[in-house]
């Protein structure tokens, strides 16, 4: 297993560099999720509720070695997009994760409209199929910061302390390798993948095989942590041809919506875990 930290041969991490994402300007994040550069709070938000901007969170994790590589925010109904929640990835400039397939990554969650605090998270790349992924162990990889106090210096706290659990991430991930999984238990994972795509479903439109299908030959293998990245892409990207409740032929969404990203990827990432006994 090629498997680095931080203190990882610079070829180890040079196998993985050349595909990963590049960092994104503030201009670029500006473009692709305007709500982080918001002026003010929302009407709706209390007395209590403190204002900081998230362009200001995004200049301190920048500072403090984080570059951006990806902005999004969720489409508003109401057309309220300066307060609507959105979602940047940012990767240590130093990394201390990485190996053949994944990078470390931290995932910032936020809006302006008192709904939410400031959310971080644990998340993985995976350079190959340009695709992210969230991560959760017990108290390690999620990590809430009320709009209250030193909001800026809370956030970049607890940005590093993700960090310098990565660690975690890779000994789960080095064990989810190593533990196979029979066809009958990948058919078993696909089918509480889609219980989890389709929850109102009795019938999901794609069959469990379709989730388990190899897309390249990365994807080759019975282990836990491939058959977890196989499902996660074919859940997350959809696309996949199937059939509506009345047998019309149709194709499944890909996931945008920030919420049902989450929900989705930490549930899938659970599914993966169990298989660990985790």
């Amino acid at each position: 297993m090629n498997f680095a930290f931080s203190s990882a041969s610079s070829s180890s991490l040079s196998s993985i560099s050349h595909v990963a994402r590049s960092s994104l300007t503030l201009e670029q994040v500006q473009h692709r999720a305007p709500a982080v550069f918001a002026e003010q709070a929302a009407v709706t938000t209390g007395a209590r509720y403190v204002f900081i901007s998230t362009r200001d969170i995004v200049g301190a994790l920048m500072d403090a070695g984080f570059e951006p590589t990806e902005a999004t925010q969720t489409h508003s109904r109401l057309g309220n997009a300066a307060h609507a929640r959105h979602m940047l990835r940012f990767q240590p400039v130093v990394k201390t994760l990485a190996w053949d397939d994944v990078l470390g990554e931290i995932v910032l969650i936020n809006s302006h409209d008192g709904r939410s605090a400031y959310t971080l998270r644990a998340g993985l790349y995976r350079p190959v199929c340009m695709n992210g992924m969230l991560t959760t162990l017990g108290d390690f990889g999620l990590v809430h910061v009320s709009h209250r106090g030193n909001v800026v210096a809370n956030v970049v706290e607890a940005a590093q302390r993700i960090t310098r659990e990565f660690g975690r991430v890779g000994d789960v991930v080095e064990q989810m390798r190593g533990t196979m999984l029979t066809e009958h238990q990948q058919l078993d994972f696909a089918r509480e993948a889609l219980k989890l795509r389709f929850p109102e479903q009795a019938q999901p439109p794609v069959q469990p095989t379709q989730l388990l299908q190899e897309r390249r030959m990365a994807d080759v293998g019975d282990d836990v942590w491939r058959v977890f990245q196989r499902t996660q892409e074919a859940v997350i990207r959809g696309g996949l041809p199937g059939r509506t409740v009345k047998g019309r032929p149709m194709h499944t969404r890909g996931i945008r919506a920030i919420r049902e990203n989450v929900r989705l990827n930490t549930g899938l990432w659970d599914l993966a875990l169990r298989r660990i006994g985790r």
